[in-house]
């Protein structure tokens, strides 16, 4: 039986369960030479490859995944991402998504990844939370850093590339610990102004 993925609401943006909808739209980035590749996959070449990604996500969760979210912008009512929780594992998981670049360096992924910590630490009770990115990644660091995730160390050849390459991963965490130092500060006034339902 597939967990429910609950639908996330922010300032900008709606995170909501991945649909076959979103096909189109999914491919119009995630065809593009500088998205997949600096994830770990390559450029999709046909709308169908699109479908297959999203039948491989709702097949993930219902294996016990929690899911991947499209990431909607408001104003334009666009799917624009994903987002997810992937590796998961009693109590951890990982963290990643993918945007298009479009709406690079405008905050996007830092506001929907502090919605994501939020149901992380909170509704599914993580005790930590990873972000792992390739060595030339510095846009994913910098969300990273601004996250509040902290450094842990380089994990060698950690990483089989869709292209056949073997790479290298920087390897970042966010614990339950982290969450708590930084809720009054950082996440309790987020909390205000988002809606998990």
């Amino acid at each position: 039986m597939m967990n429910k993925l609950p639908m996330i609401t922010t300032p900008r943006l709606i995170l909501r369960q991945i649909a076959k909808k979103d096909a189109q739209a999914i491919f119009s980035y995630a065809k593009l030479p500088n998205v997949g590749p600096s994830a770990g996959w390559n450029p999709l070449r046909t709308l169908e490859e699109a479908h297959e990604f999203i039948r491989y996500s709702i097949e993930k969760q219902r294996s016990g995944q929690p899911g991947v979210w499209s990431i909607i912008l408001k104003d334009e009512r666009l799917v624009i991402g994903t987002i997810e929780i992937h590796s998961f594992y009693k109590y951890k998981g990982e963290i990643g998504f993918a945007l298009h670049p479009a709406y690079w360096s405008k905050g996007i992924i830092s506001e929907a990844s502090k919605a994501v910590m939020i149901y992380a630490f909170e509704e599914l009770k993580l005790k930590r939370l990873s972000l792992a990115h390739f060595l030339d990644n510095h846009a994913s660091n910098r969300v990273a850093k601004k996250l509040g995730f902290k450094e842990e160390g380089i994990q060698r050849k950690g990483f089989l590339h869709g292209d056949g390459r073997v790479l290298d991963e920087q390897i970042l965490s966010f614990t339950d610990d982290d969450y708590r130092i930084q809720y009054v500060e950082v996440f309790e006034p987020f909390k205000e102004k988002i809606t998990i339902k």
